[in-house]
């Protein structure tokens, strides 16, 4: 993969995602976390413009769909992944390029990259994502703050892999985009409510892990909520009380978010070294190191016996 510069991993979380979509210039979305693949949860996210799906990584996993490669790719945005630490905003930015909905607004940023590259094929996409400064500009702003450098390294046999793909409707079908594969992922005809039919497509994938093991994660992309409410007050003002309620909330949740980002991306490294050095001149330091390390080793241990 080429580096075009470095790019930094970020969380998968729905605030982080949140702002890095409005931090895109994009209006009109926003990310929500799923918890359950209920249908009761995908109505009342409705409109939901797309799914985010985290995974453990396999090498050579198969498609479950058909790898589209005739002219339906003039209607598809897909770009291949050539780079590293890059799957989540790639992720984010397939369900945002595909998006047909008038509420929806990309901004300068998103829809000169998306018409600029509108004829490129899926590798010259990817490339040209790579880059754009302001896409990595904007995904490296969530990068977290390490107390040492490492030095990068490929995945080893029995590290965990991590890998972002997207579930779109696009134009009556569902499509799984993975810039990892040759192309989208045909999954077939979305039905009368899309979300519906991608249901059991991604209860199969998360099938394929052991029970008690949590190696995944899913999130929609949805109807920015503050807009939606504001939007069912102006239709129904019956409904004040409610939406009231709604909207306050969604407001003190953004206002979190907006709190856990900025910690995210604090420096804690002179809290931290205070704090050893308190540690130190008590005489504590190293019990709770001897301590810390006992765990780690512990931890290792427990993972090389599931192995």
């Amino acid at each position: 993969m080429s580096e075009a510069g470095n790019w930094c991993l970020i969380e998968s979380d729905p605030g982080v995602f949140t702002e890095l979509i409005s931090k895109f210039g994009v209006s009109g979305v926003q990310v929500e976390e799923l918890w359950s693949l209920d249908k009761e949860q995908f109505d009342d996210l409705q409109p939901v413009y797309g799914l985010i799906f985290l995974f453990k990584w396999t090498k050579d996993e198969a498609p479950a769909g058909t790898v589209v490669q005739d002219s339906r790719l003039d209607n598809i945005f897909f770009a291949k992944q050539v780079i590293n630490n890059a799957c989540a905003t790639q992720a984010i930015l397939s369900v945002l390029m595909n998006i047909q909905d008038q509420a929806v607004t990309l901004g300068s940023t998103l829809q000169d990259l998306k018409e600029f590259c509108g004829s490129f094929d899926s590798t010259m996409k990817g490339l040209t994502l790579s880059n754009s400064d302001n896409i990595r500009t904007v995904h490296n702003s969530f990068s977290r703050q390490t107390l040492f450098e490492f030095d990068s390294k490929k995945p080893e046999k029995d590290d965990d892999v991590f890998h972002f793909v997207s579930y779109v409707p696009i134009a009556g079908r569902i499509y799984e985009l993975d810039g990892l594969k040759e192309g989208p992922i045909d999954h077939g005809p979305a039905g009368n409510q899309w979300t519906e039919t991608v249901r059991p497509i991604i209860e199969a994938r998360m099938q394929k892990y052991k029970e008690g093991e949590i190696h995944f994660n899913l999130m929609g992309v949805v109807e920015d909520k503050i807009s939606k409410f504001n939007r069912m007050l102006s239709i129904d003002p019956s409904q004040s009380d409610r939406l009231a309620v709604l909207l306050a909330d969604e407001e003190a949740r953004r206002s979190r978010w907006r709190i856990e980002n900025i910690r995210r991306r604090h420096n804690y490294l002179p809290l931290i070294m205070e704090l050893l050095r308190s540690l130190a001149n008590r005489g504590e330091l190293l019990p709770v190191y001897n301590q810390a390390k006992a765990k780690s080793e512990a931890v290792e241990q427990a993972k090389q016996e599931k192995a």
